[in-house]
């Protein structure tokens, strides 16, 4: 059964292009396109799409009005395509917020070495969203949107390069994890959060229950463009209690203050808390790196950092975690149910090394009690 999808752009060339890389591949179908965001919402309430691939800048109704009216009337998971540049990458962030499952630079050069690894991550996005529903839930106190993910993830053969191993079929591992409602008593220096898609929401609910007088620094590593870990960040500083910044070199981490770590480059963290980024491996996959930054929190902090893999594909962290974890930290993941993506979480419990895998919108409590905080 392939995944209809609906393609939104006002470039007819854009459009043309995006439906061929979709029709090429033999889980994927273009179903219907439209060139505005009014047309959209007329083209899912008549065709019901799996998937919606959505411009931001349009004329007639922007993408951002659009995902928002589609999200109150047919919520359906979105792949947004945007510019990368500062404006773009806010507006982006803004899609997010109202709805929007993730995100794709439109210049498809800025995202792979070649044109075949574009054309084969831009279906891969596709179908890593197709099997999420998603609802529309305003945020109380931030004004902010989480996506509700409650279904899970069909996987085809085409996805084994990104997603840990499993039976070929439906992700549906049960984690053996706790989850505790007292804390274990162990001591921390620093929290570290690593997750990609998904990731911006997940993070900004987390990030913004936490008070003013956090205890701990905190490292943040999400894949994501250089522009917009510079937007990201200052949006998150804005809407958060907690300082927020994009992490240079030479920053030493401080309590009650979260470094992002910026897209295009890899983050290390000191024994000391001092910060170094640096261009890293061009081999390496992603830029930044959970399982990079992990691993030089295991050298350097050992056993007292409590770390955490949220919403993302692929296996990133996994490794990272493992090294933390044979030190003596530790590590939890956000559970399958409220994950956009549960290919990262799903890697390191499967792989036995969290502790415990915990709901979206208990983590910032459960961290609360794991470090009793007043």
């Amino acid at each position: 059964m392939t995944i209809k999808v609906l393609v939104v752009d006002d470039s007819n060339f854009f459009r043309r292009r995006v439906s061929e890389i979709i029709n090429a591949s033999p889980y994927l179908e273009v179903i219907a396109t439209a060139n505005n965001g009014k047309e959209a919402i007329d083209m899912v309430v008549k065709h019901k799409p799996d998937v919606i691939t959505m411009d931001v800048e349009m004329p007639v109704m922007d993408g951002i009005t659009a995902v928002q009216k589609i999200m109150d009337l047919v919520p359906t998971p979105i792949l947004m395509f945007s510019s990368l540049t500062h404006q773009g990458a806010s507006a982006t962030l803004d899609a997010l917020d109202a709805g929007a499952c993730d995100f794709l630079p439109k210049k498809f050069e800025d995202i792979a070495r070649d044109k075949q690894e574009a054309i084969t991550l831009l279906q891969q996005r596709i179908q890593m969203i197709a099997r999420r529903r998603v609802q529309r839930v305003p945020e109380k106190k931030s004004g902010l949107v989480k996506p509700v993910a409650n279904v899970a993830t069909t996987i085809n053969p085409t996805l084994s390069r990104l997603q840990p191993k499993n039976d070929g079929h439906e992700v549906a591992i049960k984690s053996t994890a706790t989850h505790r409602n007292k804390a274990s008593g162990k001591s921390y220096n620093v929290l570290a959060i690593g997750t990609s898609t998904g990731g911006p929401v997940a993070l900004q609910k987390i990030l913004t229950a936490l008070p003013q007088n956090f205890k701990l620094p905190i490292v943040l590593v999400q894949h994501m463009p250089g522009t917009f870990t510079k937007a990201f960040s200052e949006r998150l500083n804005s809407n958060c209690k907690i300082t927020v910044k994009e992490a240079e070199t030479g920053d030493i981490l401080k309590p009650g203050c979260a470094y992002l770590a910026p897209g295009g480059k890899q983050m290390l963290i000191a024994a000391n808390g001092q910060i170094k980024i640096h261009e890293g491996n061009e081999a390496l996959n992603y830029k930044p790196s959970v399982d990079i930054t992990f691993a030089s929190l295991a050298k350097s902090y050992t056993n007292k950092v409590l770390a955490i893999i949220l919403t993302g594909m692929g296996a990133d962290g996994r490794d990272g975690a493992r090294l933390l974890k044979s030190k003596g930290s530790e590590i939890w993941a956000q559970d399958e149910a409220s994950c956009v993506v549960y290919g990262m979480p799903q890697a390191v419990t499967k792989a036995g090394i969290a502790t415990e895998s915990i709901a979206l919108d208990q983590v910032a409590k459960r961290i609360l009690v794991e470090l009793k905080h007043e």
